[in-house]
């Protein structure tokens, strides 16, 4: 490859990463160790992935010949080799490459191999959205990369991105320890309440910003983007599936959380067992469902799931702008906790347990203990107070936890 075609590419690196802004930077850009030679970048749709990347250029990188950011959607790449330009980049003394939506090119895991083999002095990331083709695949490459996941934003950093307050993320041990303290000294001065109501219904991807009125139209086009294209990319469907997996996820929407009756969940979809089973897994690994056990071993396994939920609060009001507040706090819970890397189970009494430790109830700000009161290690995440007291705890300040 002549140095003019990849001075093309240096061109659209550099325009994206001088447009980057730094005014906010996500919490896990922090966390991850840079140093390593290859990383891959997990997450959804619309989580931040591509502004991660940039972010990190522009912090790191003064000479654009050092690292450059290529998207790999981009029609430059129907024309042009991938492993050509990184060996060009490399043998002008770059040093590190950040490839985004990776997925784009065919037998992908196999060329990110072999470029981490051919080229031992270059750094690597890497990111995907098609969630559903990339866990498929990335399993060959599990012994050479440090993974991390891209979550939604937490309620602790949309306070951050508008410009509210700064919090760093709490552990869940020390907000069950200090949470009286902690909400004392956030919620002076604010109106934490109302923020908290803006955020359940749009604030956990990122590009509210960009779209105002549109957002939940925004968030149907992700969600049929995903079904449409990224699920038959990973799994063999047809189109009559795709549109049965579609259907599921409204039925579900509507009507989470519940304990399912999967039978007539099946009969209704006209399809059987082991085929509504798949679609359900592949709802819950693109991250659209939260799929809730007794057991962590049942949906390892293609279990029947206990509760099933709405991914996010975002996504049920998207889908089902009605949702009955109480379905709405679970589904809040539920996704933080899991998000900031907590496990959950269902349990035999109350809503959710934690880390096969710690019992939670959600509900307003009426809800007792009577239900859990003789349980040690119990509490309940209570919505509509700002600062709790004892096990009761605000339900808001689970968002604080990564």
């Amino acid at each position: 490859m002549d140095f003019y075609e990849l001075d093309k590419l240096y061109i659209l690196s550099d325009r994206r990463v001088r447009e980057t802004s730094l005014d906010f930077t996500r919490h896990l850009a922090e966390k991850i160790d840079w140093n390593d030679r290859l990383i891959s970048l997990m997450g959804a749709r619309g989580t931040g992935k591509t502004t991660l990347l940039l972010q990190r250029i522009k912090k790191s990188f003064d000479d654009p010949h050092k690292a450059v950011y290529m998207s790999l959607d981009h029609l430059w790449f129907k024309a042009h080799s991938l492993y050509d330009a990184i060996e060009a980049h490399v043998h002008n003394g770059g040093t590190h490459v950040f490839l985004d939506e990776v997925h784009y090119q065919d037998d992908w895991e196999t060329l990110i191999k072999n470029i981490y083999d051919d080229f031992p002095s270059l750094h690597i990331v890497y990111t995907g959205s098609s969630i559903l083709k990339m866990k498929k695949a990335r399993a060959d490459l599990s012994r050479r990369q440090a993974e991390y996941t891209l979550h939604g934003l937490s309620f602790c950093e949309y306070l951050e991105f508008e410009g509210i307050c700064k919090i760093a993320p709490v552990a869940l041990e020390d907000l069950l320890k200090d949470h009286v303290k902690l909400a004392l000294d956030i919620t002076e001065g604010k109106t934490i309440l109302k923020y908290f109501r803006d955020y359940l219904n749009k604030g956990y991807y990122p590009f509210y910003k960009e779209v105002s009125s549109g957002y939940g139209s925004r968030i149907q086009q992700v969600i049929n983007q995903v079904l449409d294209s990224d699920y038959p990319a990973a799994e063999n469907v047809s189109f009559a599936t795709i549109q049965k997996t579609k259907k599921m996820l409204m039925i579900l929407a509507e009507n989470a959380p519940q304990t399912p009756n999967m039978s007539k969940l099946y009969t209704e979809l006209e399809t059987d067992r082991n085929q509504g089973l798949k679609m359900l897994a592949a709802l819950s690994e693109a991250e659209l469902l939260n799929l809730l056990s007794s057991d962590s071993i049942s949906l390892k396994n293609m279990s029947r799931p206990d509760k099933i939920y709405c991914d996010n609060t975002n996504i049920m009001y998207a889908l089902y702008p009605k949702a009955e507040i109480g379905c709405v706090r679970e589904t809040f819970f539920l996704n933080q906790i899991k998000s900031s890397g907590n496990t959950v189970l269902y349990p035999r009494q109350g809503d959710f347990l934690v880390n096969e430790k710690y019992l939670f109830e959600v509900g307003g700000k009426g809800k007792s203990f009577n239900q859990i009161k003789d349980i040690s290690d119990s509490f309940l995440a209570v919505d509509d107070i700002e600062i709790g007291n004892g096990n009761r705890i605000p339900l808001w300040m689970f968002g604080l936890l990564y």
